[in-house]
């Protein structure tokens, strides 16, 4: 081990790689660190893939003994990563997922610590393969990359074991992508048998599986054709671990099955129904609120678009929509929103209070009031409905995503309350509206991120708002304090790369 440059150096130091082996630069100091203090440790996935994952393009399996699973926390834990709990319904007590953000490169660097070599089907690993203390005594340095992993004979091993115990068309994940996932380990069998005589493999499996059925398993890598995944070599592995499963037979199925139903609501949920439910991945220590304010044309919507999908690679991200402009409507909003343009049509100016269009300096009538009113009233009750779910989201771990927010220390604009444009409005119904943003300031976001722009920047992004406006409305963002929220203010005026990177910084710190 010793014999390989990459992975003599100093403990926390960077390993400086040839530029065709880029690596994240935080992956290279926790795997400094893990050689520094002889942490036992390996990478056991396929070892074609790691230079991508250590560039950040994949989770990286690490196998770690049981003795130094502490010790390996700790060096997570001092290089800045945070435990992010699995929802029970995927969670194994052997495996943990550990999250870090490279600043550099601005990605989110998924860990997952085996304790014990757990596989089977995607969404319920039933099988442990007791083979930790030998793969770990037969680790090997990566000829180039600053990384452990399992020697060639054990790695075909594994594959083949794997192969029998996790490709299941009963498992929806891999049902879904199952050509891909038949051609992915096509490649990886070839490449192993390859470069590695079939001897050293057969010697190899025997050792692990015994003579009869590591020979068996030779004769399935090595032979020409599709490899047996479904016959008697797999029945035949399945009656080999089947001392090592978590559950029986029966129960391992109707879990299974009940996994599969979570993991396709989750999948509803996450790109359709936005309900306040995790379905993958938690935040540590409970979930947050997040809050992006700014006027018109600041820049939130492309924002808020970026970072969700920066976090829910990862973890679980409820959107939450507190406008009424162009975001996605409820279904108690969005009739009065296919009025709009009849409205625009009927009504060619409109009143003091309003921001785009053309603006007169004459007081709402009659007809404009009416619709504000129940607009407002339909407003508020949305908000409210909003306010309690994004709550309720974090208090179950997810990490809700706002775009907007509201608040009553400003009247009429900056999401405040609407009813007070109006000169003339029921007293009891300015009481119920006010009561719905009452409550956002009970329950304010956990940060605050003010995008601050200047009224030029506006009035280029948004040519039909009124400029004075444009200026009441700026003006006005500084003062907002929502209930003494932690609030941070970026200049949104620096290129889209620079302001989407100090956002990452502050959520992350927040996490």
């Amino acid at each position: 081990m010793m014999g390989n440059p990459a992975l003599q150096h100093d403990p926390g130091t960077i390993v400086r790689l040839p530029v065709d082996n880029p690596s994240l630069a935080l992956l290279q100091m926790v795997l400094g660190d893990f050689h520094g203090q002889a942490v036992s440790y390996c990478y056991w996935k396929s070892s074609k893939r790691i230079q991508s994952v250590l560039a950040g393009e994949g989770d990286l399996d690490l196998l770690i003994a049981r003795h130094d699973q502490h010790r390996a926390q700790a060096i997570l834990l001092g290089r800045g990563f945070k435990l992010f709990p699995s929802v029970a319904m995927r969670d194994h007590p052997a495996i943990l997922s550990y999250l870090g953000y490279d600043e550099p490169s601005g990605r989110l660097i998924h860990l997952h610590l085996h304790f014990r070599l757990i596989v089977g089907e995607r969404l319920h690993k039933n099988y442990r393969i007791p083979w930790e203390t030998e793969i770990l005594a037969r680790a090997i340095p990566h000829p180039i990359l600053p990384v452990k992993i399992v020697d060639p004979a054990s790695e075909a091993v594994l594959l083949g074991v794997r192969a029998c115990l996790e490709l299941r068309r009963l498992d929806p994940v891999t049902l879904r992508g199952w050509q891909t996932t038949l051609a992915r380990f096509a490649l990886e069998r070839r490449q192993l048998v390859e470069t590695l005589d079939r001897g050293q493999f057969a010697g190899r499996a025997s050792e692990l599986l015994g003579h009869d059925l590591g020979a068996m398993l030779a004769d399935a890598m090595y032979r020409a054709g599709s490899f047996d995944e479904s016959g008697r070599l797999r029945r035949a592995i399945e009656r080999h671990f089947a001392p090592y499963r978590t559950y029986n037979a029966l129960e391992a199925r109707l879990r299974g099955a009940v996994r599969a139903a979570h993991w396709a609501v989750g999948g509803l949920n996450k790109f359709y129904l936005y309900l306040p439910r995790p379905w993958s991945r938690r935040a540590p220590g409970g979930g947050c609120v997040v809050a992006l304010i700014g006027v018109d044309g600041s820049g939130k919507t492309t924002v808020n678009a970026i970072i969700r999908a920066w976090l829910s690679s990862e973890i679980d991200v409820m959107p939450v929509y507190f406008g009424t402009g162009g975001g996605r409507p409820s279904m108690l909003l969005r009739p009065f929103k296919l009025m709009v343009p009849l409205v625009r049509l009927l009504l060619k100016t409109k009143p003091r209070g309003s921001s785009h269009g053309k603006v007169s300096k004459d007081a709402p009538g009659l007809i404009y009031s009416l619709l504000l009113t129940g607009w407002a009233a339909v407003a508020a009750r949305e908000k409210r409905t909003k306010l309690l779910a994004a709550h309720r989201g974090a208090s179950r771990g997810l990490v809700v995503v706002t775009d907007r927010y509201p608040q009553n220390e400003i009247d009429g604009f900056n999401d405040g309350p609407l009813l007070t444009r109006l000169a003339v409005a029921p007293s009891w119904l300015r009481r119920w509206e006010a009561r719905a943003y009452a409550l956002a300031q009970r329950l304010p976001p956990d940060l605050v991120i003010k995008l601050i722009v200047t009224p030029e920047t506006i009035a280029k992004r948004e040519p039909d708002m009124d400029p004075t406006v444009i200026e009441k409305r700026i003006e006005a963002i500084p003062r907002l304090a929502f209930s003494g929220a932690q609030i941070v203010s970026i200049n949104a005026e620096q290129p889209l790369v620079d302001v989407i990177r100090a956002v990452k910084q502050e959520i992350w710190r927040l996490l």
